[in-house]
C-alpha cells in the first residue's frame, strides 16, 4: 500500500470512528426516551488488497448503524399491555361505582353505618318511634324527613350510576377514536419504513421504534395481532378483522348501538361487530354490561320493592284526619323515588292507624317497623338491609378480584420491561465508555493522516 492509499485507509477511519460517536451520541440523547431502542454501528475490515507481501488490510468502515431489539419480547409485551389496560379499566370503573354508593368502610369494628345503610336504618327507627307515639306530629315529621332523606340517596346514587353508564359509554367512543388515530400513523408509519429501507438506505431504526410505541399504546386499547413481514412493514388484526396490510389501512372502528341498547365496537366499513378480547376497550364493556349492569338492577330493585312493601301496608291505613289509601313513596326505581308531596305537606295524612276513627291505633306503623327485617321474596329472601349489604359486598369482591388481578399483572409487564431494557435499553456508562472509546479511535486516525501528511512532505522534499 502507498503513502496514497495510506490517506484513503486514514480517512475511512475518521469517518468509521465519526460514526461510532455520532450513533452514541444519538443513545445518549434518548437516554429518557421509553421509546428508544438503543443503537450500534456495525464496524467491518475494509476489502484486502494485493501487495508484494501478500493481502493486506485497508483499514475499517461502517457498513450499517443496528438497532438492539428483540421481536418476541415486544409482542409479549403489546400481549400484556392489552391484558394490564383491560383489567386496569375494569378496575377503575368499579372503583367510581364504590365511591357512586358513598359507604365508608368501617375498620374500627364499632359498626356505625354510612351512605344508604345509614338512612335504611334511620327511616326504620322513624317508624319504631312512631308506633310508640302514632298521635305525635313530631313523630310523624321525623318518619317524613327520613323517607325523604333515604329516597334522596337512592335518587343520588340512581344518578351517579347513571352518568357512570355514561361516562364509560364516551370513553369508549373517545378511545375508538384514538385507535383510529393510531391505525392511521401506524399504516403511515409503515409506507415511511418501507421507502427508506427498499431505497437502500440502510434500517429505519427511528422510525421502527416509533412504530412500536404506536403498537404499543394501540395494545392498550384492544388487543391486535401483529405479523411483521420481511420488508419491515406489518399487518394487523383485531377481533379476527385484518385492518392494515402493509402500507394500506384496510378498515378503522366505529362504536355502534347493538340490538341490547348497549354501545360496542365494529368495523367502521364492514359493519362487522368485533370480538374483542382484550384491551380497556373490552374492559369498559364488560364491566359496563357485568358487574355494573347487575349493580344498577340491584339498586332500582332495592327501590322498588321498598315503595311497593312500604306503600302496600301503608295505604291499607288511616291518617288522623281518617284520610286512606295514599302511597308513601312514588316512583318504579332509585332515580325516580320520592315522597308523596301531599303527606309532606301535611304529616297527618300519614296513614299509621289500622282502623278510621282510631288515631292512637298503630297497627300500621308497627307492620311498617317490622319490614326492617322482614325477608322478603323479591329481595332472594333478604331484608331491604341485608340485600343492600351484600349489593356492596358483591361490589366490594369484584373489586378485590380486579385489583389483585391488575396488580399481579403489573409485576409481569415490570419483569418483561426490565428484560427488555436488558436488551434495548441506554446505559449511561456504557455509551459514556464507547463515546471515548471511538473519541481515542478518532484521534488516533487523525494522527495517522497527519503523520502520512509529514511523510509525504519529506518525499516531494526530495526533488528539490
Amino acid at each position: 500500500m502507498d503513502l496514497f492509499g495510506l490517506l484513503h485507509l486514514g480517512a475511512r477511519s475518521l469517518q468509521a470512528q465519526r460514526a461510532g460517536v455520532e450513533v452514541a451520541g444519538h443513545n445518549l440523547a434518548n437516554v429518557n426516551n421509553p421509546a428508544y431502542a438503543r443503537q450500534r454501528v456495525t464496524l467491518q475490515t475494509s476489502t484486502t488488497i494485493n501487495s508484494t507481501l501478500g493481502p493486506q488490510g485497508s483499514g475499517v468502515e461502517a457498513v450499517a448503524i443496528e438497532r438492539l431489539r428483540n421481536t418476541l419480547v415486544d409482542r409479549q409485551i403489546e400481549n400484556e399491555l392489552g391484558m394490564g389496560s383491560f383489567l386496569e379499566a375494569q378496575r377503575n370503573a368499579l372503583e367510581q361505582a364504590q365511591a357512586s354508593l358513598g359507604e365508608v368502610l368501617d375498620l374500627s369494628g364499632s359498626g356505625t353505618q354510612s351512605g344508604l345503610s345509614k338512612n335504611l336504618n334511620r327511616f326504620f327507627t322513624a317508624l319504631q318511634g312512631a308506633s310508640a307515639s302514632p298521635t305525635s306530629l313530631t313523630e310523624r315529621h321525623l318518619v317524613l324527613s327520613a323517607a325523604e332523606e333515604l329516597a334522596t340517596h337512592l335518587n343520588i346514587t340512581g344518578d351517579r350510576l347513571q352518568a357512570l353508564d355514561k361516562s364509560l359509554n364516551e370513553s369508549l367512543s373517545n378511545e375508538v377514536d384514538r385507535a383510529n388515530e393510531l391505525l392511521e400513523g401506524i399504516a403511515t408509519l409503515n409506507s415511511r419504513i418501507g421507502h427508506v429501507e427498499l431505497s437502500g438506505n440502510g434500517t429505519a431504526n427511528d422510525l421502527r421504534d416509533l412504530r412500536q410505541s404506536r403498537l404499543e399504546e394501540l395494545a392498550k386499547l384492544v388487543k391486535i395481532d401483529v405479523t411483521e413481514r420481511p420488508n419491515g412493514h406489518l399487518s394487523l388484526a383485531i377481533g379476527g378483522q385484518n385492518l392494515l396490510s402493509e402500507t394500506a389501512q384496510l378498515d378503522a372502528l366505529e362504536v355502534y348501538t347493538a340490538d341490547d341498547g348497549q354501545p360496542r365496537i365494529r368495523t367502521r366499513d364492514g359493519q362487522t361487530p368485533l370480538d374483542l378480547t382484550g384491551g380497556s376497550l373490552q374492559g369498559i364493556i364488560e364491566v359496563r354490561d357485568g358487574p355494573l349492569a347487575r349493580l344498577r338492577n340491584q339498586i332500582d330493585t332495592l327501590a322498588s320493592t321498598l315503595a311497593s312493601e312500604i306503600n302496600a301496608i301503608h295505604q291499607t291505613g288511616f291518617g288522623l284526619d281518617g284520610s286512606t289509601g295514599a302511597a308513601l313513596f312514588t316512583g318504579t326505581d332509585a332515580r325516580s323515588l320520592r315522597v308523596n308531596a301531599e303527606l309532606q305537606e301535611d304529616p297527618a295524612k300519614l296513614q299509621l292507624s289500622g282502623s278510621t276513627g282510631s288515631a292512637g291505633n298503630n297497627q300500621i306503623a308497627v307492620r311498617l317497623a317490622q319490614l326492617a327485617e322482614k325477608k322478603l321474596p323479591e329481595l332472594g329472601n333478604q331484608s331491604l338491609s341485608s340485600r343492600y349489604n351484600s349489593t356492596v359486598s358483591e361490589l366490594g369482591q369484584a373489586l378485590a378480584s380486579v385489583t389483585s388481578k391488575s396488580d399481579d399483572q403489573r409485576a409481569v409487564e415490570r419483569m418483561l420491561r426490565i428484560h427488555r431494557d436488558s436488551i434495548s435499553g441506554v446505559s449511561l456508562d456504557e455509551e459514556m465508555s464507547d463515546l471515548m472509546k471511538f473519541q481515542k479511535a478518532y484521534e488516533a486516525s487523525a494522527r495517522l493522516i497527519t503523520t502520512v501528511d509529514e511523510m509525504l512532505d519529506t518525499v516531494l522534499s526530495l526533488k528539490r
